[in-house]
């Protein structure tokens, strides 16, 4: 069976491609449109489909749209109701089900040749759900879903047996933990929606005086659910408009509510351990990317093991979906093998791409070695290789990597990526090294969950160290990462230090890079000094190789990391 998922509600729109259960290409339309969350400038996003994706995934399989059997798409319109009925006051929402209930049409306009009626609607957490319960690799486990808002929730909690979700819990709107971020997220100067991030950073720098006053309007209620009532920001730190400067009161807030939302998730997984006993949880929905928060489940929660979906915001549930359809259909459905769904190219089309740019370029014996060799001398490498990451973070196919020793590595990333002076980057570690240098759930492929450094590294490696002592960590299995692991070993050999610096390849404002395009774009607007395209290597004009000393005592010496900033 061949089964198309699709995500076009509130954000993110992702296309995915599950054949014979098997989970087969993934990827999100912003990477083809160059869209930053596949956001046009109308109302909501729902007007966009993922018509580039999902075409894209049908070529992977050689695929026509005829040729689909099933479409999942992760919005039930059946079962919604009006915002004014659930205390929201959203003036599109009416547009939004709308849309959906359309959407059978829309996507065969899309997609020529596709029947409307193989259209098949999923409830948008229960497509969250499979996508950590079904794509994930516990098997029988618990699962919980927590985000800003579905049809008419905010948040599932149950359990997969036998690849059969069953609901045990689901908070109606308006009470919402991803409603409540979001909130905070705009009272403090970003983006309302998809900017979180940012305020989970901030909260590092500040103490959560104010949690006790939110914790009377934020609270569980004892019954796998929780309450957000009416927040009075204003009292607690004043509204900063974009491009204001932070403040200590900013700080404090962000740090409260990260305290509240952790300790509110912290009551819904103990009480779905009260119910279901299982020993393994899987998690899904935009708040499951709050790695401070999974940390804190994975260290005082009741599960032994949390496995989060990658691509756990609205993104995911094309996939999610995509296996919902598939296994109500009786195919057995596979775990995803990794995260690495999207798109990738062959060295011969990389190297056409370059003779056409006129870019001037090197193929070295190893290209593994010899960007070991670039970092080490503390230059920033942009990095392309293999199929894209199908959700947020890089993890190594379009990254940007660094020194982790430099301490204004960080300052240089945050310029070269044009972003916030207190937003952190993370390491890359062998899988088999990580517990000599990080304290907390391991392996971490997927930058999931922070980790404290251990005291006598965090000098070592000051570009990747919070401040507060953590990092978020991206744990490489060389089986699976073999070229990743061919740089982190080379790097080692050269400056004794096992870990690099990884963030994601793109500037402000713009998608993570995807194809040989945008790469060469960002390489050449943005003040990076090698691009590995592949097995090709490229210096910026006036860079010259690096003195690659003998590897030894000797050449750890020499380029020893610098003091701590």
């Amino acid at each position: 069976m061949r089964v198309l998922g699709i995500n076009a509600v509130f954000h993110d729109p992702a296309a995915a491609l599950v054949i014979d259960g098997r989970v087969v290409a993934a990827a999100e339309e912003e990477r083809f449109s160059r869209r930053k969350h596949g956001k046009r400038p109308v109302p909501f996003s729902a007007w966009e489909l993922p018509d580039l994706a999902a075409a894209w995934c049908l070529k992977e399989a050689g695929l026509e749209p005829g040729d689909v059997d099933a479409i999942a798409y992760s919005y039930d319109p059946a079962e919604c109701r009006p915002a004014g009925a659930l205390g929201l006051d959203d003036p599109w929402d009416h547009l939004r089900i709308s849309y959906a209930e359309h959407a059978p049409g829309f996507i065969a306009e899309a997609l020529p040749g596709v029947d409307p009626a193989s259209v098949r609607y999923v409830r948008h957490h229960a497509a969250h759900a499979a996508s950590a319960g079904l794509a994930g690799p516990l098997g029988d486990a618990s699962v919980l879903v927590c985000d800003g808002r579905g049809e008419a929730a905010s948040h599932l909690a149950g359990r997969y047996t036998g690849g059969r979700l069953e609901v045990l819990a689901s908070q109606e709107l308006p009470h919402s933990l991803g409603l409540l971020y979001e909130q905070a997220t705009s009272h403090l100067g970003f983006r309302h929606s998809s900017d979180e991030y940012k305020v989970m950073a901030l909260a590092s720098y500040g103490t959560p005086r104010f949690a006790a006053e939110l914790a009377r309007l934020v609270y569980p209620d004892g019954s796998g659910g929780f309450r957000t009532d009416p927040v009075p920001w204003d009292s607690m730190a004043k509204r900063r408009a974009q491009g204001e400067p932070l403040t200590g009161d900013h700080a404090d807030l962000a740090a409260s509510v990260q305290r509240v939302v952790e300790d509110v998730l912290l009551d819904l997984v103990r009480w779905l351990h009260g119910r279901t006993g299982d020993r393994s949880l899987a998690m899904a929905g935009g708040v499951a990317l709050n790695c401070v928060a999974n940390s804190r489940l994975a260290s005082e929660g009741p599960f032994d093991r949390i496995w989060v979906q990658p691509a756990a915001g609205d993104a995911g549930t094309a996939l999610g979906g995509a296996l919902c359809v598939a296994s109500e259909a009786g195919e057995t459905v596979t775990p995803m093998p990794d995260a690495f769904l999207g798109r990738g190219w062959s060295a011969a089309e990389l190297a056409a791409w370059l003779d056409t740019a006129a870019w001037p370029y090197e193929r070295p014996a190893s290209i593994a070695d010899a960007i070991a060799a670039e970092l080490a001398a503390d230059r920033i490498v942009a990095w392309f290789q293999g199929r894209s990451e199908f959700g947020p973070r890089a993890l190594g196919s379009r990254s940007l990597l660094a020194h982790p020793g430099r301490a204004a590595n960080l300052d240089r990333l945050n310029a070269v990526k044009g972003r916030e002076e207190f937003r952190p980057v993370a390491p890359m570690v062998l899988a088999e090294r990580a517990a000599d240098i990080f304290r907390g759930p391991l392996p971490s492929p997927y930058m999931l969950f922070v980790h404290q450094v251990a005291p006598e590294w965090r000098d070592r490696i000051p570009a990747v160290v919070h401040v507060d002592g953590t990092a978020r960590v991206q744990t490489v299995d060389r089986a699976h990462q073999p070229l990743v692991a061919g740089v982190l070993d080379g790097f080692a050999a050269r400056t004794g230090l096992p870990v690099i610096v990884n963030t994601s390849l793109n500037t402000a404002g713009r998608p993570m890079v995807d194809d040989p395009r945008d790469a060469l774009e960002c390489f050449g607007s943005a003040p990076v000094d090698v691009l590995a395209l592949g097995p090709f290597l490229i210096r910026r004009p006036g860079t010259a190789p690096p003195a690659d000393p003998p590897l030894g005592t000797a050449a750890r010496r020499t380029l020893a990391p610098g003091p701590r900033a």
